[in-house]
């Protein structure tokens, strides 16, 4: 199938020693403008960036109250309506629109990335560019459709040439996706890359000692798995995402189609 080719599943690659430790930061949902900053750069952290990446730690808000199944999509608007026309953090300066979510309000699994890319930004809607493509294959794969999930990002605007967002812009705007997931209740997170794994975790932690298990949060369950757009630059990984998924799988009962 293609949706199996897309992911690497018919070729067999030898991964590389340190391949799995480029992931450390991912760009946003459309094809990256710059490269993620690879093992060694995270290693020799300035002082500057270590005290960044400590004020990315924050306590998530409390979980809010049970919305019910037919008041899910109306209690999502409510939240785009609370965002309005943002101006909350210097990413509104350069934004087109808000990116605010897309999919099922009444999901079981829903999927998390760091923010919007260029065709994001251009249309409104998450996971639109070459990297959405890839993040659609992989649902397909999981025997889903886009429809049945739920997409959203950290935050709402696209960073400047598709950069990491900052701490303080991460923690402005993530109040609102855990809002969006209080709503949604999935069963399964899937969090895309390591940025959308530290705000839904409240820690930064290397991504290779957060891949290959469950961690709980906010009530569901979570997976942390490679971002698309780095999946893009380095295709070998792409068993390794798959792997991933298919912990997600696991969770919610789900098989791989014409897998029995």
């Amino acid at each position: 199938m293609r949706f199996y080719r897309d992911l690497g599943l018919t070729e067999f690659y030898r991964r590389p020693a340190d391949g799995a430790s480029l992931e450390q930061q991912e760009p946003a949902d459309d094809e990256p403008e710059q490269e993620a900053a690879d093992a060694a750069t995270q290693s020799t952290l300035s002082a500057e960036e270590a005290m960044s990446a400590r004020k990315a730690q924050f306590s998530s808000p409390l979980i809010a109250p049970e919305v019910p199944l037919a008041g899910r999509a109306a209690a999502l608007e409510i939240i785009r309506e609370d965002i309005g026309d943002c101006t909350r953090c210097a990413l509104h300066k350069g934004r087109n629109k808000i990116v605010f979510g897309d999919g099922s309000p009444t999901a079981r699994l829903m999927f998390v990335g760091e923010g919007p890319g260029a065709d994001e930004d251009a249309q409104g809607i998450p996971f639109v560019g070459r990297a959405g493509q890839l993040l659609n294959n992989m649902i397909a794969a999981m025997g889903l459709t886009r429809e049945e999930v739920y997409i959203a990002n950290v935050v709402k605007c696209r960073p400047p040439g598709n950069r990491t967002p900052e701490p303080e812009e991460g923690a402005t705007c993530s109040p609102f996706l855990f809002r969006q997931i209080d709503v949604v209740r999935p069963q399964v997170l899937v969090a895309l890359g390591a940025t959308a794994a530290t705000y839904l975790l409240g820690s930064r932690q290397p991504l290779a000692g957060l891949r290959g298990r469950v961690h709980a949060v906010r009530g569901t369950q979570l997976i942390v798995t490679y971002h698309p757009a780095y999946l893009l630059r380095d295709p070998r990984q792409k068993k390794e995402a798959w792997a991933d998924l298919q912990i997600a799988m696991r969770e919610l009962g789900l098989k791989a189609p014409g897998k029995g």
